[in-house]
């Protein structure tokens, strides 16, 4: 079964920074849209930041606008998510998503569940920051 992998995740304190890595398992990323979502407990799913491999475009969410970067190393077939400036927040897992179908507009900010069959998924990463 397709699948991400997710690492980089962790405690840190408040103005910190955590580089946040996915990588596929079983395929390749070209031309597929990914996204990082979050889920805190008791709170909805948020998307964090989107990318299109295929024409590079991106969004943030605007929690994290000008904190956070996007990125994709196509040699490495893993995409970043450079976390700058953390602010506190309770543990809260951060998942990445890679949808065969849709584009990145589609996947942020509506953060959609992804669909067995048309998206990959990982376990995600947890992400705490706290003082």
């Amino acid at each position: 079964q397709l699948h991400l992998v997710e690492s980089g995740g962790g405690k840190v304190q408040p103005g910190g920074s955590l580089r946040l890595s996915c990588a596929p398992s079983g395929f390749q990323l070209d031309f597929y849209s990914l996204g990082w979502f979050r889920q805190a407990p008791g709170k909805d799913r948020e998307a964090v930041s989107c990318i299109s491999t295929k024409d590079g475009s991106t969004y943030y969410g605007d929690s994290v606008k000008g904190r956070f970067t996007i990125s994709r190393d196509t040699v490495q077939n893993t995409v970043y998510l450079q976390n700058n400036s953390l602010k506190p927040e309770a543990p809260a897992p951060y998942l990445c998503e890679v949808d065969f179908y849709s584009t990145a507009a589609e996947m942020c900010p509506a953060a959609p569940p992804p669909i067995p069959g048309f998206a990959a998924w990982g376990q995600g990463t947890q992400v705490a920051v706290s003082s």
